[in-house]
């Protein structure tokens, strides 16, 4: 799969929800309205367009959300999935909140799932329930150890919120160094309206990291996941620190990624509107192909993303809605 610029595209993130069972503040409204039954994808849907992106050379499938643990028969997709592996698909891997990884561990790594990105922003308790609204730190840490113990590799995901988070970054690089888990830092993206101005807590990672090159050197080393994280290894630490950087660096012209959403669209670029709606080509069994062909064919050179004092969003949906 080539996109209008030249761009391999190897890689599908795969929302299976828009639903989540935390608020986090940079992420969602308070009281968000999410998709009807009716207008999701089912999990024989998901698979079956999957299955067709494999068979044009998607390599890596990320399952994504909301939080993908939430949707119910994440288990026969996940299962559906792996059984892909070694038949056109290099890896399957997931991103969680971790709020239900406990109970699901197990299944992922039955599946096929040998790594998982987990989205945690803070270890201290009270931080972390004032980010998520409604999560609880315990919760989400037993989830983080339910994984290790079943063999999954951790990635610990750490948006940089100023005020909220800037004191978390060594203890959060300590904790992922004494458990062998790598880390990487995101700057917030202007996707969808919150409740707080954005631009109250962004911060280019380049200052987020600040405290850390103080103390320790940083250099950058040849790991690629095939996100868009460039890594660095930090003296003193066995953790490869990641740094993604939408805004501050923009990594577009390296982009291999497609999103498929729960409603069954494909959005050219996370933050641009212009999308093709396969949902409704399939359930009236018309030709697929040339609508991922389209959509190849207008994916743009870059993003829009910008944060500026009081701005709207760059794009109205939320993250939850096209997939992490």
């Amino acid at each position: 799969m080539i996109d209008g610029l030249g761009r391999r595209i190897d890689y599908l993130r795969l929302s299976v929800t828009d639903r989540c069972d935390l608020r986090c503040r940079y992420c969602m409204a308070e009281d968000m309205n999410f998709l009807p039954r009716s207008a999701v994808l089912s999990i024989e849907e998901m698979s079956e367009l999957a299955t067709r992106f494999v068979a044009r050379g998607i390599r890596r499938i990320r399952l994504t959300g909301g939080e993908p643990l939430v949707r119910r028969g994440i288990d026969v997709l996940a299962m559906r999935l792996g059984a892909l592996i070694g038949h056109g698909l290099d890896e399957l891997t997931l991103t969680t909140n971790a709020m239900r990884l406990a109970e699901h561990a197990p299944m992922l790594a039955a599946a096929g799932v040998r790594r998982i990105n987990v989205s945690l922003d803070t270890l201290d308790s009270e931080a972390f329930r004032h980010i998520t609204r409604v999560g609880d730190l315990a919760v989400a840490l037993r989830g983080v150890e339910a994984a290790r113990e079943a063999g999954l590799a951790v990635k610990i995901n750490m948006v940089a919120l100023a005020g909220l988070n800037e004191d978390q970054l060594l203890p959060m690089l300590d904790y992922c160094g004494t458990r062998g888990f790598d880390l990487t830092l995101i700057e917030t993206m202007p996707l969808g309206e919150i409740a707080d101005d954005r631009s109250d807590h962004y911060i280019p990672l380049h200052q987020f990291i600040a405290p850390l090159r103080a103390e320790r050197a940083i250099f950058p080393i040849d790991k690629r996941t095939g996100g868009p994280a460039r890594y660095f290894a930090v003296e003193g630490s066995s953790v490869a620190l990641g740094l993604i950087t939408p805004l501050s660096d923009n990594f577009c012209a390296t982009c291999n990624r497609i999103r498929l959403t729960v409603e069954g669209r494909i959005y050219m670029c996370l933050g641009q509107d212009d999308h093709v709606d396969l949902r409704t080509r399939l359930r009236e069994g018309g030709d697929v192909d040339g609508l991922i062909d389209a959509a190849l064919a207008g994916k743009p050179r870059a993003h829009d993303f910008h944060i500026e004092r009081k701005s709207r969003p760059s794009v109205a949906r939320h993250m939850s809605a096209t997939g992490g």
